[in-house]
C-alpha cells in the first residue's frame, strides 16, 4: 500500500476530481444507512407536492462524494478529514451526474494541514455544493 501525497508534496492549486451518477439504489441505501427517510427523498408522490416536483438525493449523500477525492486521490491514502464546511446550492436529482472537485487553497505549516476549496457540479455545470475541507495528509516520516 502506497500512502498519498505528504504535506511537502502538495502544492497550492493542485486539483483532483471524482464523478458519479446518483442512482435510485444510492438514495435508498443512504436512507437506510443514515436513518433519514424524509419523504422528499423516498416517496415520489409526496415529492411531487414539493418545490422540487420530484425526489431529490440527500445533501450529505452528495457531499460524501468528496471522500474518494480526499481519501483516494489527493492527498490520497492515509489522509484524515478534520473539518468540512458546505453550502448546498441546488438539489441533486436521481440520475444527475455529479463531479466533486477539490483544489488546494491553503497550506498550514504549523500543523501540516491542507485546506481545499471544494465544488460539486452536475452534468449541466451547475454548482450544487460549494465549501471547503481541512485535511491532515499522510506523513511519510
Amino acid at each position: 500500500m502506497e500512502l498519498g501525497k505528504s504535506y511537502e508534496e502538495i502544492s497550492l492549486g493542485d486539483k483532483a476530481t471524482f464523478t458519479k451518477t446518483v442512482t435510485e439504489a444510492d438514495v435508498v441505501m443512504f436512507a437506510g444507512i443514515s436513518g433519514d427517510f424524509n419523504p422528499v427523498h423516498i416517496n415520489s408522490e409526496y415529492a411531487k407536492t414539493t418545490q422540487f416536483k420530484e425526489r431529490i438525493a440527500h445533501g450529505p449523500l452528495t457531499l460524501s462524494l468528496i471522500a474518494p477525492v480526499i481519501g483516494m486521490i489527493l492527498p490520497g491514502l492515509g489522509s484524515i478529514l478534520l473539518d468540512i464546511q458546505a453550502r448546498f446550492q441546488c438539489p441533486v436529482r436521481i440520475g444527475d451526474t455529479i463531479t466533486a472537485e477539490a483544489e488546494v487553497s491553503e497550506k498550514l505549516a504549523k500543523n501540516k494541514f491542507v485546506r481545499f476549496k471544494i465544488r460539486f457540479t452536475n452534468q449541466e455545470g451547475v454548482e450544487v455544493i460549494t465549501g471547503s475541507v481541512l485535511v491532515l495528509p499522510p506523513s511519510k516520516d
